[in-house]
């Protein structure tokens, strides 16, 4: 694909994943991102089959930018309990956006889940890498496999609680409340 081409492409991807994001996937249609992308909407056609191609691209964006956090933080933290409090800041920063229209990966797992399963699954990829990632770096702590998984899948539970209800109640202290108590629950354990 030409470099024109991948910018398109880039374009309908960021215009889909804003779209699925505020309004559900339910709810976009082709149109909707084509236009919000300002791609004709033939040319759709060109660079995703379908919605449901679509979809999957914006899976893939959520697994490489997880990816992307996770090695970024192993780059710059030599310490396994300050790789895992970094990654928890490093998921802070998006607070905001979290209040006003929730997870977005947790809104593509469960929308994507009827009509893209395999975007469903993709999705849910993030939080896969996110708990293994948090996993590993307790056990490098001395923590036992099987309770440092439990503790890593308690922190992203928190995180995403916290999501649900900042969002649903529009109050950002929630959020900053949940990250609080998972970073006190870190200092107890580690």
């Amino acid at each position: 694909m030409s470099k024109r081409g991948d910018i398109r492409r880039n374009q309908l991807l960021a215009a889909a994943a804003n779209r699925f994001w505020q309004f559900g996937y339910g709810s976009t249609s082709l149109a909707d991102i084509a236009k919000d992308a300002d791609v004709k909407l033939g040319n759709v056609y060109y660079y995703f089959r379908t919605k449901q191609d679509l979809a999957e691209g914006v899976a893939n964006i959520f697994v490489e930018e997880t990816q992307s956090m996770l090695s970024q933080v192993s780059e710059t933290e030599p310490d396994p309990r300050r790789r895992i409090v970094a990654l928890l800041r490093r998921l802070s920063q998006s607070s905001r956006s979290r209040v006003d229209n929730g997870c977005p990966i947790a809104l593509a797992v469960r929308d994507f889940r009827t009509d893209a399963p395999t975007a469903s699954a993709r999705a849910a990829y993030s939080f896969e890498l996110l708990i293994g990632f948090i996993g590993r770096e307790l056990q490098r702590t001395g923590s036992r496999p099987s309770v440092a998984l439990a503790k890593a899948r308690e922190i992203i539970v928190e995180w995403q609680g916290g999501i649900s209800l900042a969002h649903a109640l529009g109050d950002a202290t929630i959020l900053a409340e949940s990250f609080r108590r998972a970073e006190q629950r870190l200092a107890r354990n580690l």
